[in-house]
């Protein structure tokens, strides 16, 4: 399949050129808060972020994907919302993907600002979850669980960061996301009659929980666990019993399985 009808411009070769090098800034989080832009990557999180009706800044794009009938056609449906479809070398993709193996298209996207739910009925709030694949996939889980907010807490993971966007899987585009400073945080659970906190060692079984709604849970980070500020808040902490002896769950899986019995009894 031609993509001539993409090349309003000449191929892009070139590491300086500015949107390159911008794609390439927004590797840090320095420059996605100062910018409040973030770098999606392939078809299917780009159709995502159309669906939601976002409009790239710019996308880049190679020959080669180009050619694929699926992204062709996502092309063309950015191209209606943005005249910066631009075609650029592998060479240059591949300095500017988050991923090992491209996968052929880029958008440069601006943050997402979803409204808040009035009042919160279903909360999930991180406490220092550093790392980006558990925060992406814990995001995905609680899209699917249909958890109405989710507050990021000091010390976890930039919700913008390439990697927890991926794993996020169009996440961002559909569930409120906010990073919060503890006081915002507070004054939002307090409104909520039972906030659990997920810990190894709680007195309250999580199937045995009340999760009525409104409800929230805390969750914590693997290796320092919840803060001080989170215990506080807390109004129970609920464990999942391992009795095959393990210590802890890995914070993705314990999440998903916590979100899931909530939605069961709800």
């Amino acid at each position: 399949m031609s993509h001539s009808y993409f090349r309003k411009a000449p191929v892009i070769t070139s590491l300086t050129n500015p949107k390159v090098k911008l794609v390439r800034a927004l590797a840090r989080r320095k420059e996605r808060y100062a910018t409040r832009q973030f770098v999606a990557e392939g078809v299917r999180l780009i159709e995502e972020a159309i669906k939601a009706n976002l409009v790239p800044a710019f996308v880049l794009y190679t020959a080669q994907i180009a050619n694929d009938p699926r992204a062709h056609a996502l092309l063309e449906r950015v191209r209606a919302r943005t005249p910066d479809v631009l075609e650029v070398s592998e060479a240059v993709m591949q300095a500017s993907a988050d991923t090992e193996t491209p996968q052929g298209i880029v958008a440069v996207l601006p943050f997402i600002e979803l409204p808040l739910p009035t009042p919160p009925q279903f909360v999930l709030i991180l406490d220092g979850v550093r790392d980006p694949g558990n925060v992406g996939a814990i995001l995905r889980s609680a899209r699917a669980a249909g958890v109405d907010a989710v507050w990021f807490a000091a010390g976890s993971a930039d919700p913008y960061n390439p990697k927890v966007v991926r794993a996020a899987m169009g996440a961002h585009f559909a569930v409120p996301l906010r990073v919060a400073s503890w006081e915002q945080i507070t004054e939002i659970a307090h409104a909520i009659p039972r906030v659990y906190l997920a810990d190894a060692r709680g007195d309250v079984v999580y199937a045995r929980a009340d999760w009525t709604h409104p409800v929230a849970l805390i969750v914590g980070g693997e290796a320092a666990g919840a803060s001080t500020v989170a215990q506080q808040l807390a109004t129970a902490r609920v464990a999942i019993p391992m009795p095959g002896g393990a210590e802890s769950l890995n914070a993705a899986m314990a999440t998903t399985l916590l979100l899931f019995e909530a939605i069961r009894n709800s």
